[in-house]
């Protein structure tokens, strides 16, 4: 069961399912109710009806023996004096619950008194009458209405009623008040019947919900399953060529897949870049031991033909490559540059001190790094410079908008505009310009722009005014 719902499809579909559930209920409670207020309002409606024809007629002094709503009617009505005391009610009426009066039975009339109010004593009755109406004149019906819920049982037949009550105001009984009901089993059965057809479609609505949401997140998910198992064979396989399958949607999904394939594509390139650079770095440290190797076997067998300054110089290339490695392990495994401020004219100047033919040509200009690096940059260009000028290297520091650019310019034969770009490889040479006695291992200009880039700028390389290489160095000023 855990891992079913550790699915994102089920996880999907219960969600959806769950969402449509509580809308669907709220929905459906809220139709109920609404239902349920109309019907109510309906009944109410007629319930004040009756009540009210019924007044009318007490307004006009008809007897309650002959008032129409009384004979035959299978509604519950009620009447009763200003001193709550029932004085009609309809026929077959056997309880009543939820009025003013839970009584069925009139009371018989006081001595004296008649339905017409014609006796001996009519004015004292006329005037009992007036007083005790006073607040609704004779022949007046109240405009205000009371309702209530109740039930009744008329004839043996039990019922919920919706009561109306309406006062009357009349000349001979005073003030009364009329109560009438309308039934309410249309409400109930609507009601009843509403609840049912949602109790069975709510769950069969859910079961369409859930089977459509699982389909189309099935769908939707395949082609992850599908780069899922690729990756999976890729891992097993640890075959980096492969790529990930790519939908023809333009979804979210095919741009997962394009970005899986070109972290592919990059973690292939640095895992071909690594072992190149292992093979590279194994090559270029593999002749300088050999021949200091040599040379300290025969000056062990002959020691009067050592060559020390070869010895010496072998070292040197050692020491000088190892650093070069080391560097572009740090430079690798993502070391962040100091947030040193740097002078670029001091540093160019600094530079090239004791070095024959570099003049130096530099207006102030302050950038943040790590000042080891910066100045390994400018050491390995002018190192660089040095091996192919004919006679000067020219050095210059200038302000370009928010830029400071640092360029070295040589006059030698420059670098073809093919090559510009393949220069900045590791352990690349040029036939034509370098070799391993004359030159480095390749490592100088790559770790470089290596550095550059790390500082947030550029190295790139172009054609000097003179004719020779210019390579220019583009870092961010301090702001």
């Amino acid at each position: 069961m855990s891992r079913l719902f550790g699915s994102v499809r089920a996880r999907a579909t219960l969600g959806a399912t769950l969402v449509v559930a509580v809308a669907l209920v709220a929905a459906g409670t809220a139709v109920l109710l609404s239902l349920r207020s109309n019907l109510i309002g309906e009944a109410g409606t007629r319930a004040e009806q009756s009540a009210r024809a019924i007044a009318s007629e007490l307004a006009t002094r008809t007897p309650y023996d002959r008032l129409s709503g009384l004979d035959g009617d299978d509604r519950p009505v009620q009447i009763v004096d200003e001193d709550g005391t029932l004085v009609a009610a309809s026929e077959d009426l056997q309880r009543i619950d939820g009025t003013a009066t839970t009584e069925v039975t009139p009371r018989p009339s006081a001595p004296g008194d008649d339905d017409d109010g014609d006796d001996g004593d009519g004015d004292d009755g006329d005037d009992d009458a007036n007083d005790s109406g006073a607040s609704l004149p004779p022949g007046e019906i109240g405009g205000g209405t009371t309702f209530s819920n109740g039930s009744a049982t008329i004839d043996g037949d039990a019922e919920d009623y919706r009561f109306a009550a309406v006062d009357v105001g009349t000349a001979d009984r005073g003030r009364l008040t009329v109560t009438a009901g309308a039934p309410l089993a249309a409400e109930h059965s609507a009601v009843s019947t509403t609840l049912t057809g949602m109790l069975i479609g709510l769950p069969l609505l859910l079961g369409v919900v859930a089977g459509v949401t699982w389909l189309v997140t099935g769908r939707a998910l395949r082609p992850v399953e599908g780069i899922r198992r690729e990756m999976a064979a890729i891992t097993a396989s640890e075959d980096l060529t492969r790529r990930v399958p790519e939908p023809a949607t333009h979804d979210e999904i095919a741009r997962l897949a394009s970005t899986t394939n070109e972290t592919l594509a990059a973690l292939e390139a640095s895992v071909e870049r690594q072992r190149r650079f292992v093979a590279d770095a194994s090559h270029e440290l593999r002749s300088p031991i050999a021949s200091l190797r040599t040379q300290l076997e025969v000056a062990a067998a002959h020691p009067e033909l050592l060559d020390l300054d070869g010895a010496v110089e072998d070292t040197v290339r050692l020491q000088r490559l190892a650093a070069d490695l080391l560097l572009l392990a740090r430079l690798d495994a993502g070391e962040r540059p100091a947030d040193a401020r740097v002078e670029l004219a001091a540093m160019a100047r600094e530079e090239a001190t004791g070095r024959t033919g570099v003049t130096v040509d530099a207006e102030p200009a302050e950038v943040t790094g790590s000042r080891g690096q910066l100045g390994r940059v400018l050491a390995n260009l002018l190192d660089n410079a040095g091996r192919h000028a004919r006679e000067r290297v020219t050095v210059t520091v200038r302000r370009e908008g928010s830029w400071a650019v640092l360029g070295v310019a040589d006059d030698g034969e420059g670098v073809a505009e093919a090559d510009r770009e393949r220069i900045f490889e590791r352990f690349v040479r040029l036939d034509a310009a370098r070799s391993r006695d004359d030159g480095g291992a390749g490592l100088g200009l790559a770790i470089a722009r290596d550095v550059a880039v790390r500082h947030g700028g550029t190295l790139t390389a172009g054609a000097a005014p003179a004719g020779g290489a210019l390579f220019e160095l583009r870092l961010p000023l301090t702001g």
